[in-house]
């Protein structure tokens, strides 16, 4: 079966489509890339979606995004397919993350109940009407509806991708947000241990479109911080937050991480580079904190496998390699999946596993009662 995975992050990039056949069943499936493609959000839509994640904002301009997303999904489809010289005949189907612009995984009280929510964006309906290929979208809300927190999801395809008989391995993902999925040596899907650590790339864009007046929105090759000093004081005092400390299941967004944490570095120091730099060593030693108070107390680990944006920062990499170690560091493409594309293949691989009626959480990762199949179908 040939599926098209779309992926658009909380770093709001842009839109990131992969297309894989996968074929066979269980762990034992084969998911064999045939075409990646990013496709940048234009400035305009960009900072329209950011106005409208965590954040009180007009419904009409939600509503009026949704419809838009669609439209440019279909989009990005079409044009992968066409740079790749791949039929969009041949897809048979489209797995769509969607564009998260709330996520409040865990339960709080509201209006005399205790409710979970998140809401991804792109219209389902658009996108299959546009390719006319049967589309698996929103996939979050039936994990939360079985009492998890909708996140991480894509620790069931780190574990089918990345699983080891006698080594310990740790796939880490460093997007707009850092997660990491443990997976022990001759472990079974229960047994991993999956969260986000804390932020990925996010406030280092943020804080990189201020420094930049806009010219930027990330840190190329980490060039800022590369040049500046890391203001220890402030670090120390942001290492000390409670999320931290939590143990596992948990996720992390925009909610903790976005304009107001941003505002809040920034009456700390007018230096900007230095927040930069302070926010490049945060990300990685929030991930190196994560491993060792859950991980490495629970399990042997002898790899860490990194995908995502920051694997390009060679500042956040030397910041691990420097605090971890023990551990052999490597990418992603190192065991033949490209990263810039996990993601979007994951989400190829969860809508194949929805199509098939075949449960694509892991309980371990998200903190659901049980396994359930993901996503809506729209054909």
């Amino acid at each position: 079966m040939r599926i098209a995975g779309i992926m658009s992050g909380t770093s709001l990039d842009g839109i990131d489509v992969a297309i894989v056949d996968i074929r066979g069943g269980g762990w034992s499936k084969r998911v064999t890339p045939v075409a990646f493609y990013s496709t940048p959000y234009s400035e305009a839509v960009r900072q329209d979606l950011l106005a409208v994640s965590n954040a009180g904002t007009c419904t009409g301009t939600i509503a009026r995004l949704n419809f838009l997303l669609g439209e440019l999904f279909a989009s990005a489809v079409k044009r992968t397919c066409r740079r790749s010289n791949t039929p969009i005949a041949s897809v048979d189907l489209i797995g769509c993350h969607g564009q998260t612009i709330f996520h409040e995984g865990e339960a709080i009280r509201f209006r005399g109940h205790r409710v979970a929510s998140t809401l991804q964006i792109g219209e389902a309906a658009i996108l299959a009407e546009r390719t006319g290929i049967p589309v698996v979208s929103d996939f979050r809300p039936r994990d939360i509806a079985a009492g998890g927190r909708g996140a991480p999801l894509v620790p069931y395809v780190d574990y089918m991708l990345f699983r080891h008989p006698k080594r310990g391995r740790i796939a880490l993902n460093i997007g707009g947000i850092a997660n990491i999925t443990a997976i022990p040596p001759g472990a079974a899907p229960d047994e991993v241990i999956a969260f986000d650590t804390g932020p990925g790339n996010m406030v280092i864009d943020a804080l990189t479109a201020r420094y930049t007046h806009g010219r930027r929105n990330f840190d190329r090759n980490g060039r800022i911080a590369g040049r500046a000093v890391a203001n220890r004081g402030l670090l120390g005092q942001l290492l000390r937050a409670a999320y931290y400390r939590k143990k596992p299941p948990k996720s992390a967004g925009r909610e903790q991480y976005g304009p107001e944490f941003v505002e809040k570095m920034i009456a700390a120091g007018p230096n900007l580079p230095s927040l930069i730099a302070t926010a490049t060593t945060l990300t990685a030693a929030t991930i190196a904190q994560g491993i060792r108070r859950f991980v490495q107390t629970a399990m042997p680990v002898a790899d860490l496998i990194v995908s995502g944006g920051g694997v390009h920062n060679p500042v956040i990499m030397a910041h691990l390699a420097a605090l971890l170690p023990e551990l052999s560091l490597s990418r992603s493409s190192d065991f033949g999946v490209d990263p810039d594309a996990k993601e979007a293949i994951a989400f190829a691989i969860l809508a194949y596993e929805t199509w098939n009626g075949s449960p694509a959480n892991l309980p371990s990762a998200t903190g659901a009662a049980h396994p359930v199949v993901l996503g809506k179908v729209q054909r």
